[in-house]
């Protein structure tokens, strides 16, 4: 941290993905990495310069402005434009676990990096920070129709997401017989309609009006 001190501020180019919005823009900093730049932010609120705003499911065109504040506490998580190595010497060794984010209306699917030597739910249990970064990661929402679109890094908000490692995708109708039982309901229930049909309008002893019977009231 103290190098940082002297270190020039630069602009980062990153997109920021909120509840409603997805904001690109360049922020300057002294930090080069994105969690970093998010992590170490002196207010709750970043400024981007140069931003263009987007709506999600808008027909209406993009905002451009100058400059953009946005509520960190607002972000679901950024997007780094540019791979950034960590200098080997601040680098923590740390290993690295394949995971499933949810962070609704998205889902990502990349790499969290977390304390070796542990049991996963320790190591988890370990993993801090506002933003916490997920490398090799890919994004994408179908509820509101965005896309899937892959990035080197992103950062997600811990306070916003939860994070499931390892994981698989299941079918939640495994083992269940969606057709054969639903099929086989359908055909007694026709079955049934037609017989009750059959006795009110071809059986005189089920109860049908007979035409004499209409004449001799």
């Amino acid at each position: 941290m103290f190098d940082l001190l002297g270190a020039e501020a630069t602009l980062v180019p990153l997109t920021l993905y909120t509840d409603s919005f997805v904001i690109k823009g360049n922020i300057r900093s002294r930090q080069s990495r994105l969690s970093d730049i998010l992590n170490h932010a002196d207010e709750d609120f970043l400024v981007l310069s140069d931003a263009l705003v987007d709506e999600y499911g808008s027909r209406s065109v993009a905002t451009r402005s100058e400059f953009a504040q946005v509520n960190l506490a607002a972000v679901l998580f950024a997007v780094a434009d540019s791979e950034v190595e960590t200098r080997p010497d601040l680098r923590t060794p740390k290993v690295s676990e394949q995971a499933m984010i949810s962070i609704p209306p998205f889902r990502v699917i990349g790499r969290v990096h977390v304390l070796p030597e542990r049991g996963l739910g320790e190591a988890l249990g370990e993993l801090t920070g506002r933003f916490i970064p997920v490398t090799d990661a890919t994004f994408w929402s179908d509820s509101i129709g965005e896309a899937r679109q892959s990035a080197p890094m992103v950062a997600i908000n811990h306070h916003r997401a939860q994070i499931l490692a390892p994981h698989r995708e299941v079918d939640p109708w495994a083992g269940i017989d969606r057709s054969g039982g639903a099929g086989a309901a359908g055909a007694a229930g026709a079955a049934g309609a037609v017989g009750a049909a059959g006795t009110s309008v071809g059986d005189p002893s089920g109860g049908a009006i007979r035409p004499e019977d209409g004449a001799s009231g």
